[in-house]
């Protein structure tokens, strides 16, 4: 875990590795890499946002092609929802049960209720938010939501999540401030993704029951 976290902190280092090995490689390698994320239910732990607003930073320095990268990262982005949505339905809420360390039930409650007060823009917001990114369309899918919905929704929020996240980096990627504090400012990102989710769950947390009429 912790060379995981490792990696996100430092995923500007990272894909200069890889870009200085692999070359056009780079761009499968993006593509995979946010394909899992978005697609594979076990695989939330991969970067996200973190590697998006790096991408952007070395489109801004020539070191990457935008065009290709914004292709790339859309398309896995599409697909990778895709495939978890068809995942979801093929499995079917049996997965989650009670005990289960990585599907618990509790999950499964608490994103139906968030699509429940949010509907189908629950795909579009749920980009932005690290883990429910990753299980909010195997949620949809479990919950059979319809597939034509859920794939204009999926292609808006891919294109909102990819296009502001590069486009981040892009602008505010090489600025000297950000590259001598990338670190601190992924962890910037990681926080200001989660602080939805944890504001809900405050709420929620200290919300008071609801008290019965009085007779």
């Amino acid at each position: 875990m912790l060379d995981i976290l490792k990696t996100i902190l430092h995923i500007d280092d990272v894909l200069k590795e890889i870009v200085a090995q692999y070359g056009a490689w780079t761009y499968a390698i993006l593509f995979l890499i946010v394909f899992c994320e978005t697609g594979l239910v076990v695989t939330p732990f991969l970067p996200g946002d973190s590697l998006l607003f790096a991408v952007g930073a070395f489109v801004a320095s020539d070191i990457l092609n935008g065009w290709i990268s914004i292709t790339i990262l859309f398309a896995a982005a599409v697909l990778g929802d895709a495939v978890n949505y068809v995942i979801g339905r093929r499995l079917g809420k049996a997965v989650f049960k009670e005990g289960n360390r990585f599907l618990k039930l509790e999950y499964l409650h608490k994103t139906e209720a968030f699509y429940e007060k949010y509907g189908a823009r629950a795909i579009v917001l749920a980009r932005f938010v690290p883990i429910v990114r990753t299980i909010a369309p195997f949620v949809a899918g479990v919950g059979k939501m319809n597939y034509s919905k859920f794939g204009f929704y999926n292609v808006i929020g891919a294109a909102f999540w990819v296009l502001s996240m590069v486009g981040a980096g892009y602008f505010f990627g090489n600025l000297p401030i950000v590259k001598e504090n990338f670190e601190i400012v992924i962890i910037g990102i990681i926080l200001v993704s989660i602080m939805p989710g944890v504001i809900e769950y405050v709420k929620a947390k200290f919300a008071r029951p609801a008290t019965a009429p009085s007779k």
